[in-house]
């Protein structure tokens, strides 16, 4: 079972996600917003609400507060540092 479930996150909500950044256009979109980010940002749960909810807007996903609650809560505990490849590896291997 993917981490992300552990959170309360719906396989089918991350199903349609994937499916949507299929589009090269919405790709891009989303590449645009993360471009540049570090782990101090990815741990700053203002900044982090600010990207859920932009990244829902362009993906065309209404979140309910407490999705928005759990996706926010879910990437602060990742400790994401999109600088290290290992960690990047580790997400594609929890979303493939």
């Amino acid at each position: 079972m993917p981490s992300y479930h552990q959170y309360g996150i719906s396989p089918q909500l991350v199903e349609r996600v994937k499916l949507k950044m299929k589009n090269p256009a919405i790709k891009d979109r989303i590449k645009q917003m993360v471009d540049g980010l570090t782990r101090a940002d990815l741990q700053d749960r203002p900044k982090v609400r600010r990207l859920v909810r932009t990244a829902a807007s362009v993906l065309g996903e209404r979140l309910s507060g407490t999705q928005e609650e759990q996706i926010v809560q879910f990437v602060i505990d990742q400790k994401i540092d999109p600088r290290n490849t290992l960690h990047l590896l580790r997400l594609w291997g929890m979303f493939r």
